[in-house]
Order: C-alpha cells, then structure tokens, then sequence
C-alpha cells in the first residue's frame, strides 16, 4: 500500500490553520517547555518522509500536544472531540492551531472533518491521533476503535506509534519521546488486531 494518490486540492495547505497563531504558540513554547521539561526524542529516523503520516500516540496528560510538536520534525494536526468546538473561542483557538473536530464513537457523522483529514495526508503532513481518547497516567487505557478504523481502511498511509514517558524530578521533568516502526493496516489484519497491534507497541514504548 501507498501513500494516497488522489490530486491535492491546494486550498487545503489553509485549512482551518492561523499560521500566525501557530508561530506564536510555537515561539512560547521553545521559550517556556525548556524551563519544564527536558525532552529526549528517540527512533526520529522512523519518520517517514515521502508521504504523510498517522501519528498514534500516548496520551498522558494536555502537554503532550506541545511536546510532539516541539519533538517531531512535522507538520502536525491534531483528531480532537468535537465537544472543544461548540464554541467560538474553541473553534478559532483549537482549529487555528490545526484541530480537527470529530465525533469518535460516530466519525460518519464529521464527514467535513474525515475529507479534511484525508487533504492533510495527502499533502504530507502528519495526524496525531490519541487512541484512547483521553488522559491514562502510568497506564494504557483502552484503544477506541472508531478513527483509526476508518482511516487505516480508506487511506493507504503508514501509521507511526509514538510513546510519552514522563520521568518527574524535583523541578524540570524529564520526558522521552519514543518513536516506533511505522506499519500499514493489510487486508490480512482486521482492524480491531491492527489497534491492537498498535496499542501494544504504544505502551512499550512509553515504558509500562
């Protein structure tokens, strides 16, 4: 399986991103992060980088987010519940920093949504997907099938996992990033073994 192959409509490099606001984020986090954490990225050469990628990660606590993109040499969008853009400050805020809204028990119902999530993968950017849907401290929660079915059935593209260990000391943290072998979904491997598969190699990555 490849990459996707259908022509990119080159509107999409907008999509609901504020580039200003994405560099201003940006810019605070290189100066604050570093005051908090010390973040050691590990298996960087996994990435791929002839084609976009879904990026299956640990889902500790809400620093995760600035962490991978401080951490990953990407262009990065983020699967988040819809719930966080019921409003106008949601909306502007978490879409302007490249959230994508969707339903995750019912992903048909984010149709917009699932057409932009294949816009990203096609241009090359990455997808940050956060299997269990919320935070699990110190222990793996259980993988939530409905997003990563439907994109591992529809678009031939690699899926990464990726874990977060956080290694607390009196002052600034310690966190790894570990960045595993990419894989493809394959016609041999339903979808609930292919989170399986995934959700194992998340959780030994993070250390658990």
């Amino acid at each position: 399986m490849g990459a996707v192959s259908r022509p990119l409509d080159r509107s999409v490099g907008q999509m609901m991103r504020n580039k200003a606001l994405v560099r201003l984020v940006k810019s605070l986090g290189r100066i604050y992060l570093p005051v908090f954490f010390r973040i050691e990225a590990i298996g960087l050469e996994n990435i791929p980088r002839d084609c976009g990628v879904v990026i299956v990660a640990k889902h500790q606590r809400w620093e995760d987010i600035p962490l991978l993109a401080a951490a990953l040499p990407l262009e990065l969008y983020y699967v988040a519940k819809s719930e966080l853009f019921t409003t106008t400050l949601g909306r502007r805020l978490i879409g302007g920093l490249g959230g994508i809204p969707l339903n995750r028990d019912r992903p048909m119902e984010s149709r917009n949504s699932l057409r932009t999530i294949g816009r990203i993968l096609e241009k090359g950017s990455g997808l940050v997907v956060f299997p269990e849907g919320t935070y699990f401290r110190g222990k793996m929660g259980p993988g939530r099938e409905g997003v990563v079915r439907f994109i591992s059935s529809r678009f031939g593209v690699p899926f990464l996992p990726v874990g977060m260990e956080y290694k607390n000391n009196l002052w600034r943290g310690r966190v790894v990033i570990r960045v595993g072998k990419a894989f493809f979904r394959t016609e041999e491997l339903p979808s609930e073994l292919f989170l399986t598969k995934a959700m194992a190699e998340i959780e030994r990555l993070s250390g658990l």
